[in-house]
């Protein structure tokens, strides 16, 4: 079973939703505001993909933390951090493949070759 992690109302997440949904392909979503973050999935993307790959600098929740709290984002640690305090911070969608592939982020190229 495929899981996609996000926020129902990212624009992203929601072509993703929609372009699996078209296929038939079944999946699970995971609301990361009513369901919350769990713990040791975070682990597993940070183990995974990496910080840099997971956080979201380019999203408004971003731009909305105060330079400071900005700045003392440098390591995985303290970007776990953030990630578990505002789990809106995290690149969307995180997906959790059938094969236990994870990846980031929506690209039909890529999702095709993996179904």
């Amino acid at each position: 079973m495929i899981t996609v992690y996000g926020l129902p109302n990212c624009e992203t997440v929601k072509k993703a939703r929609a372009w699996l949904q078209e296929r038939g392909v079944p999946h699970a979503f995971h609301d990361f505001r009513k369901q919350g973050l769990p713990n040791e999935r975070l682990d597993a993307w940070l183990a995974a993909l990496g910080w840099e790959a997971l956080l979201n600098r380019r999203g408004t929740t971003w731009r909305q933390l105060d330079e400071a709290t900005r700045a003392a984002v440098g390591d995985a640690t303290s970007a776990r951090t953030l990630m578990l305090a505002r789990p809106s911070v995290i690149r969307r969608p995180v997906v959790e493949w059938s094969d236990a592939a994870v990846s980031v982020g929506f690209d039909p190229a890529e999702w095709s070759q993996r179904l």
